[in-house]
C-alpha cells in the first residue's frame, strides 16, 4: 500500500500520532512533498494545534503556490479569524 494511502487512512481512522509520526518520516525522505505537509497539516489541525497546523499549510504553499496548501492556510487563517479574533493580539 502507497504510504500517502495508509497515512490517509490512519487520519479517517482518527488515528492521528500515528499519521504524524508516518508524515514526518515521509517529509524527512523527501522535504519537497507538498501533499505531505498538507496531510499534517490537517492532522495538527484535527488536535487543535494550530501552530503546527499554520506552519505545515505555509510551507506546502511555499511549495506550490496556489496551489491546495494556500487554499488549506487560507481556510484555517479564516476559522481562527472567526473563533478567536484576539488571538493575535495577547
Amino acid at each position: 500500500m502507497d504510504i500517502l494511502k495508509q497515512i490517509k487512512l490512519n487520519l479517517q481512522q482518527n488515528n492521528l500520532d500515528e499519521a504524524i509520526a508516518k508524515l514526518n518520516e515521509v517529509i524527512a525522505d523527501d522535504d519537497r512533498c507538498e501533499e505531505a505537509y498538507i496531510l499534517r497539516g490537517n492532522a495538527y489541525r484535527r488536535r487543535n494545534d494550530w501552530k503546527h497546523a499554520i506552519d505545515d499549510y505555509c510551507q506546502a504553499k511555499e511549495l506550490n503556490p496556489g496551489g491546495a496548501g494556500e487554499q488549506a492556510y487560507n481556510a484555517a487563517m479564516q476559522i481562527l479569524d472567526f473563533y478567536n479574533t484576539d488571538l493575535y493580539n495577547p
